[in-house]
């Protein structure tokens, strides 16, 4: 796993040891950027990254000039992996790590934004079962998101995307059994 763009490209990343975290491949990460790219919506931005797993969608986004990003994880693996990723990287000054559930977390975060990117990669079983709209309500709610926000969920293609409360899904796009959907603040 590596960086695939901007000014830390071809880095190498850590990922979590155990089979618990499943990192968004190389290629799926390179067209998300692509078209978050397009969309300017990279550059500059508070980003915060959901379910970090290895940190490196957050990472990605710090790479291609993010302002700077806090990524929210509950499992240990995976927070010894993002400290190490962060720190490998340098990025200490940019990068916040909470560690934590979503849910649990998501009432705290207004206080770190606003943000203008939200990247969420949860467990895949947790979209169609509701776990993720429940997570991120107190976060929606709670003025966490700038004005014209765009969240982008990963799920699994065969799942529908959920309806999240204040948020307009734009469209969904699919790389092999992965989707992206792409929400803005309605």
């Amino acid at each position: 796993m590596r960086i695939t763009g901007g000014e830390m490209r071809s880095r190498h990343l850590k990922a979590p040891a155990g089979e618990s975290t499943r990192p968004t491949s190389d290629r799926v990460r390179e067209a998300l950027f692509g078209i978050l790219a397009a969309r300017g919506a990279v550059e500059g931005a508070r980003v915060l990254d959901l379910y970090a797993g290895s940190g490196a969608l957050a990472l990605e986004a710090l790479s291609r000039g993010a302002a700077r990003a806090v990524l929210v994880e509950r499992g240990r693996p995976a927070l010894e992996a993002i400290r190490a990723n962060v720190e490998a990287l340098g990025l200490g000054a940019r990068a916040k790590v909470v560690a934590g559930p979503v849910e649990r977390a998501a009432p705290r975060l207004s206080a770190e934004g606003p943000f203008d990117l939200v990247l969420v990669d949860p467990p895949y079983a947790d979209v169609p079962r509701g776990a993720v709209g429940r997570a991120l309500e107190p976060l929606l709610a709670g003025g966490a998101l700038s004005a014209g926000a765009l969240l982008v969920l990963e799920h699994a293609h065969a799942d529908a995307p959920p309806p999240l409360a204040g948020l307009s899904a734009e469209e969904t796009r699919r790389y092999g059994d992965t989707a992206l959907t792409f929400y803005t603040c309605a």
